[in-house]
């Protein structure tokens, strides 16, 4: 078992991971954000493990996470390419931008956030 091969880029406020499982069995670390994303299944089949139960998915599918629960992704078949999707956030607001970063004339509203200058 190996890591997948990773790519990461960012487009105004999406984040991507592009993930390559070269073999089988190659997988992701277990992890979990507190924020939903989808991951997009391009190629091949992957296992989702998520708070110890697995569901098998075939590309190409979308793959719903649900914040809070721990999961990873194990490839069932060499060559299969996965991405993450979500837009960039604030680790602890879940906001995609830190107040302290909002200039001066810009009123932002969103989720208990509040900042007008």
């Amino acid at each position: 078992m190996a890591y997948p091969e990773t790519k990461i880029t960012c487009a105004t406020n999406l984040w991507l991971r592009q993930m390559h499982f070269a073999k089988a069995g190659d997988a992701n670390e277990g992890h979990k954000h507190n924020y939903d994303h989808m991951t997009l299944l391009a190629t091949g089949s992957v296992a989702v493990h998520v708070d110890g139960q697995t569901t098998n998915f075939t590309a190409p599918h979308m793959i719903f996470i649900k914040a809070g629960k721990s999961h990873y992704i194990e490839a069932l078949e060499d060559n299969t390419v996965a991405y993450c999707v979500h837009a960039l956030r604030d680790k602890d607001t879940e906001e995609i931008l830190d107040p302290s970063q909002i200039p001066a004339g810009v009123d932002i509203i969103k989720a208990g956030l509040t900042k007008s200058l």
